[in-house]
């Protein structure tokens, strides 16, 4: 794997050409709701977990590519950018001032195009505190608090409709049918056993066909309430609330969520509080995919570090569909010999595919996976977030999620981690709970 370019970001103040924004502090959101009374257009990118995080609205600038150098190239044009930018932030906290939400393709061979666009207006809040930026690349363009206050209220001005289920809203079969999938399942346990690789993570989809459009920003905050500790995320019709942050970076200290291992809580006893860590924490399956994933994560991890924490032993995530073992790990990050700390960005390189969305070897599993999946993922597990101009930045993988590919056309995704104890059955069992997050939004019966 290619070391990433370590270059920090940061932007030229007081210049006039290309981007120029300002920053300035809010006191109005409800503690109650957070940020989720501003989800209100389909449009919006979003970016939210408990009531926290960034809305944006519209688009000032963004930036496509494919193939494997698709990071590279975009850090690449998003540092070109904030070359030029003029940057007015009082606040100067991390989310704030410019920033760039992203979508990257989960294989460096997809030709689904990964991108970073600049919106036009953000809104932010994080630990009590709440602002709002606004972008332009008008030379003339006022920059004060009236002005971006205003290019808010006009994109406020028609929130989305809520949309009911249709009784014609219905789940057809994806590129897999059940039958296939399992038999794939059967197929990647045996490339386990002969040794070939120690995990496979092997997905499939299901595609949603509704009566009338989708209204996204119903099914985002659906999202949003049902899973408070999931990060919320919408970016150019890839929609979704995942659980596993694959990075952030916040003032040169990097953390991550891993999660590997699953158990599907609707056949849970009702009468056992302790059958999810006794099924989990005592499954050796389990905890083999979730060391595998550790490992990944923190092997990976060390060369840009100067120390690294995680749990001891992995603790049980509490979802409202299913329960995972879960570890975060937070690292101190290292400057290289030019004194140059690593972006968000740059560790997101250096991160993906990781063990918990691919398997590893990954270059084995990447090759396993597109011979037998026989689809294209496209965003789905691959990085979405943000990045702003310090470099700081929020990475999770694009899970349980969809993507939007007409008004009334949502294709889902899930997957599960292959190893050598893995049944057939157990795993699509597995996607239908992955799924469940999405097809509830959606209001479908299944």
């Amino acid at each position: 794997m290619s070391t990433p370019s370590l270059t920090a970001l940061t932007p030229a103040h007081g210049q006039s050409s290309g981007l120029r924004s300002i920053t300035v502090a809010r006191e109005d959101l409800d503690p109650r709701t957070g940020l989720l009374e501003y989800v209100v257009r389909d449009d919006a990118h979003t970016w939210i977990r408990r009531g926290g995080g960034l809305v944006g609205y519209g688009e000032i600038t963004r930036f496509t590519v494919t193939g494997p150098d698709r990071f590279t190239r975009a850090q690449d044009w998003w540092r070109r950018e904030l070359a030029g930018a003029e940057v007015l932030d009082e606040l100067g906290i991390p989310g704030s001032g410019l920033i760039a939400f992203g979508s990257f393709a989960f294989s460096k061979t997809s030709p689904h195009a990964s991108r970073l666009i600049v919106p036009e207006v953000v809104v932010g809040c994080t630990e009590g505190r709440s602002w709002l930026t606004y972008i332009t690349r008008d030379p003339e363009a006022e920059l004060s608090a009236a002005a971006a206050e205003a290019a808010l209220a006009a994109w406020l001005l028609e929130p989305a409709a809520d949309r009911s289920p249709s009784p014609g809203d219905r789940l057809a079969p994806g590129v897999l049918t059940e039958d296939q999938y399992t038999r794939a399942v059967a197929e990647g346990v045996e490339h386990v056993r002969r040794g070939e690789l120690s995990k496979l993570v092997l997905a499939r989809d299901i595609v949603a066909e509704l009566e009338r459009p989708i209204a996204t920003a119903h099914v985002l905050r659906e999202l949003a309430v049902r899973y408070e500790d999931c990060w919320t995320y919408a970016v150019d019709g890839l929609i979704g609330s995942t659980p596993e942050m694959l990075i952030k970076v916040e003032n040169n200290t990097a953390e991550a969520r891993v999660l590997a291992g699953t158990l599907d809580r609707a056949d849970a006893p009702a009468d056992d509080p302790g059958y999810a860590e006794r099924v989990l924490a005592g499954s050796e399956k389990q905890l083999h995919e979730h060391q595998i994933a550790i490992d990944s994560l923190t092997e990976t991890l060390a060369p840009f570090t100067s120390s690294m924490t995680s749990h001891s032993e992995p603790f049980v995530l509490q979802l409202p569909n299913v329960w995972h073992l879960a570890s975060d790990v937070t690292a101190r990050l290292t400057a290289d010999d030019d004194g140059h700390v690593p972006t968000s960005l740059a560790l997101v390189q250096a991160l993906h595919p990781t063990a918990a969305v691919c398997g590893t070897p990954t270059t084995v599993a990447g090759a396993l996976i597109r011979e037998l999946e026989h689809l294209q993922r496209g965003p789905y597990a691959g990085p979405v977030g943000w990045i702003d101009a310090g470099g700081n930045g929020e990475w999770g993988i694009a899970l349980r999620g969809a993507v939007i590919e007409t008004p009334t056309r949502v294709r889902l995704y899930a997957g599960c981690g292959i190893v050598e104890g893995s049944t057939p059955e157990a795993e699509l069992a597995e996607t239908w709970s992955k799924f469940r997050p999405m097809i509830e939004a959606l209001g479908i019966r299944r």
